[in-house]
C-alpha cells in the first residue's frame, strides 16, 4: 500500500491539506484520476470537534473503492518546548513550532480511532498512531476499532526491540481475558455503565 499524507504540519507556511475538507477531497479526486493506483492509506490529521469528524469520513467515504485505510492521527501541530539551560526553543526549525507526539497524543488519537471507526464504511480500516508505547495502548487503540497501530516515537526513544515487547504485552492481556485473537474484541468496545465503573476500581485495588 501506499500511504498519502494530507496530515503533515511541518510544511512551513502551508496549511495542512485535511484541514480544508474542499482541499482534500480536491487531491482524493486527481489520485483516483491517475488510474492504477495501489492500495490506499491516507494519513489523517487530528480533528477536535464533531462537525469535522463527520465532514473528514464523508471526503473519505467518496473514495472508499481506493482507499484502503485511514492512519489516524499524525502530529498535533504547533507544539512548543523549551530548552530551560539554554533559555531558547528546543527546536531549531520553524521558530522552535513542531509536530506534538508520542505519550501526551495518545488519548486525542484513541478519540480519532473511535469516532473514524464509527463513521467510516466499514470497508476502510482505521489504523492507530499516537501514543502507543505499551501492549496496553495497543489493546485500547483495537478496542476503539483499530485494525492495526502504529508505533513512532516509541521505536525512536527505545529502538526496534519495542516491536517485540509491545506484541508480548498485546498477547499477555488477550490471554488474560480469554481472548484468542485480535478480532475477538477488535472494535466491541463497551457503553460506559456502573458495572463496568465497579470492575475498573476493582482492578486499581488488585
Amino acid at each position: 500500500a501506499v500511504e498519502l499524507n494530507l496530515a503533515c504540519p511541518n510544511v512551513i507556511g502551508k496549511p495542512i491539506i485535511a484541514y480544508d475538507f474542499d482541499q482534500m477531497g480536491a487531491v482524493l479526486a486527481a489520485v483516483s484520476n491517475l488510474g492504477g493506483v495501489p492500495p490506499l492509506g491516507v494519513k489523517m490529521p487530528p480533528y477536535m470537534d464533531g462537525p469535522h469528524f463527520e465532514r473528514a469520513a464523508q471526503v473519505i467515504n467518496k473514495y472508499k473503492g481506493m482507499v484502503k485505510y485511514v492512519a489516524s492521527i499524525n502530529t498535533i501541530g504547533n507544539a512548543f518546548a523549551v530548552d530551560i539551560a539554554a533559555e531558547m526553543p528546543v527546536i531549531s526549525s520553524n521558530g522552535g513550532f513542531a509536530g506534538l507526539s508520542g505519550r501526551a497524543v495518545k488519548y486525542t488519537a484513541l478519540a480519532n480511532v473511535k469516532k473514524m471507526r464509527d463513521l467510516l464504511d466499514p470497508s476502510i480500516d482505521v489504523v492507530g498512531v499516537g501514543g502507543v508505547e505499551t501492549g496496553a495502548d495497543a489493546f485500547e487503540m483495537i478496542l476503539c476499532g483499530a485494525s492495526a497501530v502504529q508505533v513512532g516515537t516509541c521505536h525512536w526513544n527505545e529502538g526496534p526491540k519495542c516491536f517485540d515487547r509491545i506484541c508480548d504485552e498485546l498477547r499477555a492481556i488477550m490471554v488474560e481475558k480469554g481472548y484468542g485473537s485480535v478480532d475477538d474484541f477488535k472494535g466491541k468496545l463497551k457503553p460506559w455503565s456502573k458495572e463496568g465503573a465497579a470492575i475498573a476500581r476493582a482492578a486499581k485495588k488488585a
